[in-house]
């Protein structure tokens, strides 16, 4: 089976004006780079333009620093920032979790099958439970159990494990913790947490027993960034699953979690594959 080639990537943003998709393309035509792939959006709320570029090198030497270099002198006159992504580059990722495993289940095994083209260097706990599948795939397992006395101890120790291990991005795959303040500032654009669609007409235990009693039509999960708004970080993915009346409780969280897996998953692939432009509040996702 032939391996599909991975692309450079060049994701840029600036304010809008006129030229902004050419000032683009042409280098990267001039500087014999084929485009295998664009998106663009212009957001006329923010007056913020973003794109996203996919292609191949046409020429052998092809050098990163060649290409900033050269790029710098063209998106100066646009105010433009942007950043290029090499084809190799695995980023870092770390995840928390506490009891619940099927988030970091599928996790594992997509990259251990290559789905996700991420490197897990380590897991974070607050329970112990889940040690065992951490050490079957080789992976560094920490248990920093928490209370409320101890919570700035624990998280200093959290936050000392994820510059420790260089991890590019935090994943909270069902971390049943709320961060602090202080922890989510740190976090904020970089981490991406799961959470059940239910919110928040369904708060604390057993959401999905009370939606079941209140007989709710759908069930869903939602991905996003970390902020110090609890559960209303910018969103990146959500799904959806249409249930009725044959759907007991136990039905609902099959259904939920199954949901979850899938949208953590995709909402992790297109922030490390660039698809990701945060406009304040809100987020442009380029989705394939």
């Amino acid at each position: 089976m032939t391996t599909k080639p991975q692309p450079w990537i060049l994701t840029a943003s600036c304010p809008s004006r006129l030229g902004t998709v050419d000032v683009v393309t042409r280098f990267l035509a001039e500087t014999r780079n084929y485009v295998l792939e664009i998106q663009s959006f212009d957001d006329r709320a923010l007056d913020r333009f973003c794109i996203r570029v996919e292609f191949r090198p046409e020429r052998d030497g092809f050098s990163a620093d060649d290409f900033n270099e050269a790029f710098a002198e063209r998106a100066a006159e646009f105010d433009m920032s942007w950043e290029l992504t090499a084809p190799d580059h695995r980023p870092r990722v770390a995840i928390l979790v506490s009891k619940y495993d099927h988030c970091l289940n599928d996790l594992l095994y997509r990259y251990r099958t290559g789905q996700l083209n991420i490197e897990i260097p380590v897991i974070i706990s607050n329970h112990p439970d889940l040690e065992s599948l951490a050490q079957w795939h080789g992976i560094p397992y920490y248990h920093l159990p928490i209370t409320a006395d101890t919570k700035p101890q624990q998280e200093a120790e959290v936050w000392k494990l994820i510059n420790q291990y260089e991890a590019e991005l935090v994943v909270l795959a069902r971390y049943m913790q709320v961060l602090s303040p202080d922890l989510c500032s740190k976090l904020d654009g970089w981490a991406i947490n799961i959470h059940h669609s239910l919110l928040p007409g369904f708060k604390g235990a057993k959401p999905y027993h009370q939606a079941w009693e209140k007989g709710v039509k759908l069930v869903g999960a939602t991905a996003h960034y970390v902020n110090n708004d609890l559960d209303e970080g910018p969103i990146i993915t959500q799904g959806i699953q249409s249930v009725n009346h044959v759907h007991y409780p136990e039905d609902l969280i099959e259904k939920g979690q199954d949901i979850e897996r899938v949208t953590l998953s995709k909402a992790i692939r297109y922030h490390i594959e660039k698809r990701v432009f945060l406009h304040g509040q809100r987020t442009v996702v380029f989705a394939d």
